[in-house]
């Protein structure tokens, strides 16, 4: 799961640099992504530098993800529709926040798979 966590942290760095980078004037919240990101990353990093952390680190990671997810998404949902039809009041931010939540659930649907595996497995 290390490597899916900072997979999707790259991903989710992405998203808020290419917000930030396309709002003008820019928007220092279009940033939100990329620090999820990059929490994402460093959890990915701190289990690939000392596994035994593995369960812990990787739990602060699903927990990120989760708060991600209803974060962007309660802020994202009342206007997609307004997206997908052009009449969204900012495009840019909703479209953003339609991706981070997009991207956080499924990192924390892998995450819950890990979990659920690594208990069949004991």
């Amino acid at each position: 799961m290390a490597k899916h966590s900072i997979f999707f942290g790259i991903l989710l760095i992405l998203v808020g640099a290419g917000g930030y980078i396309a709002s003008h004037p820019h928007a220092p919240t279009a940033l939100i992504p990329a620090v999820i990101g990059l929490i994402l990353v460093i959890c990915g990093i701190v289990v690939l530098w000392n596994p035994n952390l593995r369960k812990h680190v990787m739990h602060v990671a699903a927990l990120i993800s989760l708060l991600g997810a209803i974060g962007s998404g309660m802020r994202a949902w009342p206007h997609v529709g307004q997206l997908l039809h052009g009449t969204a009041p900012l495009p840019l931010a909703t479209a953003s926040q339609t991706i981070t939540a997009v991207l956080c659930l499924a990192f924390l649907i892998l995450c819950i798979k890990s979990f659920i595996d690594a208990r069949r497995a004991r």
